[in-house]
């Protein structure tokens, strides 16, 4: 059974991945980092994005397996030889709970973002993982400080 981390490059993610290779080494499970990336959304709207940023679905396929490398190495340095790294196309929620449950998660981990008002603490992907989840999901509160 593995642990899942999801991860979106941000400093709450790198906190879920130090938290989730704590949580793998204590259970004695192997540690997934996972990080989801929109192929349909890769190219976008031409009125939403200036003509020099469109990029492919395989750019934004490598700009997310940069992003997810770098997040892992930051958040554990060493350690992060171990931990394997998977790249999915889809929206983050969904591709959390469909990878959870096709490795046989006994652990999902996530962070949720600071920025948040008080009132709405967990936000959309955080809500759609704690209710579709084959496991158990541990939220890190976000912080709006650096690693």
């Amino acid at each position: 059974m593995t642990v899942v981390v999801g991860v979106d490059g941000s400093p709450g993610s790198r906190a879920a991945i130090r938290l989730a290779f704590t949580e793998a080494r204590y259970r004695g499970s192997p540690l997934l980092a996972l990080m989801a990336f929109s192929p349909d959304r890769a190219l976008g709207a031409p009125a939403a994005r200036p003509q020099a940023t469109l990029r492919t679905p395989d750019e934004e396929r490598t700009t997310a397996e940069t992003a997810l490398r770098q997040a892992v190495s930051d958040a554990l340095g060493g350690d992060a030889a171990g931990v394997t790294l998977r790249i999915e196309g889809g929206t983050p929620g969904r591709v959390l709970v469909d990878v959870a449950r096709s490795v046989d998660a006994q652990l999902v981990v996530l962070a949720t973002r600071r920025e948040r008002a008080p009132s709405r603490l967990l936000g959309a992907v955080s809500q759609y993982v704690l209710r579709n989840a084959p496991c158990p999901v541990l939220v890190v509160p976000g912080t709006s400080r650096g690693p």
